[in-house]
């Protein structure tokens, strides 16, 4: 979407220049107007692609580009998840990994220690008279 396709979609005039609090205030203005759920069973198709067009304006103001279009333009859409990795995921993960080792090695340590200071102290109790238990 052009700049002045969502500029025009979210009742600006083609020459303006909102800040982006002027173009949330539209926004949700429009979405309000728009949204597929305040209107019937017959009209929510048209509204869905309304609201659709409303939220591509949206994006396209806030970013003040061609938002989700290609070079041939081609729409395609893009759909991150997970967490957005520093330096494109180059530099040391192993770092990362580091506090989770110490935390791991340190529960076991300790509690190897707890478990065998427990075990001497119930064979001192109670001695086995059985050949094959230590």
């Amino acid at each position: 979407m052009l700049v002045e396709e969502a500029k025009i979609l979210l009742g600006f005039p083609p020459d303006s220049r909102p800040d982006p609090s002027q173009v949330k205030a539209a926004y949700l203005r429009k979405v309000w107007e728009s949204h597929p759920d305040r209107f019937p069973a017959d009209q929510k198709i048209g509204a869905e692609s309304r609201f659709k067009s409303v939220s591509e304006a949206y994006a396209c103001l806030l970013s003040g580009t061609r938002r989700g279009y290609s070079r041939t333009g081609v729409y395609s859409r893009v759909v991150r998840t997970g967490v957005p990795r520093a330096h494109a995921g180059k530099g040391n993960p192993w770092l990362i990994g580091i506090p989770f080792a110490l935390i791991v090695l340190g529960t076991v340590g300790l509690g190897g220690f707890k478990a065998t200071r427990a075990y001497k102290q119930q064979k001192q109790a109670f001695p086995s008279h059985n050949p094959f238990l230590p």
